[in-house]
């Protein structure tokens, strides 16, 4: 099972996430993803949904048109684990393929 982050351990992390930061009132990160049309937009949501499957870790998101707001938090400890991170990475991945 995953652990909460430190402190620490989360702002290191979130340094190596370009354009990701903390939800006010929350332990949580989001980022928003814009893309040329709708199209793109659910293409991208397609891969991160395979990927967050994979990890078992599913993000919070939503889609209107073209924009997708994605906000990641492991519910079982309350907070921010390296389950976030490293889905936030993989989706800078996919992100960057698009």
């Amino acid at each position: 099972m995953a652990e909460r982050l430190k402190p620490e351990d989360r702002a290191a992390g979130l340094k190596t996430l370009p354009d990701w930061h903390l939800c006010e009132g929350r332990e949580a990160i989001t980022k928003p993803f814009r893309f040329k049309d709708f199209t793109q937009a659910f293409g991208f949501m397609t891969q991160v949904a395979l990927v967050a499957e994979k990890m078992n870790h599913h993000p919070e998101w939503s889609n209107v048109y073209r924009s997708v707001d994605i906000t990641l938090s492991t519910h079982d400890v309350g907070g921010l684990s390296v389950l976030d991170l490293k889905l936030a990475a993989a989706i800078n991945r996919i992100a960057d393929g698009t």
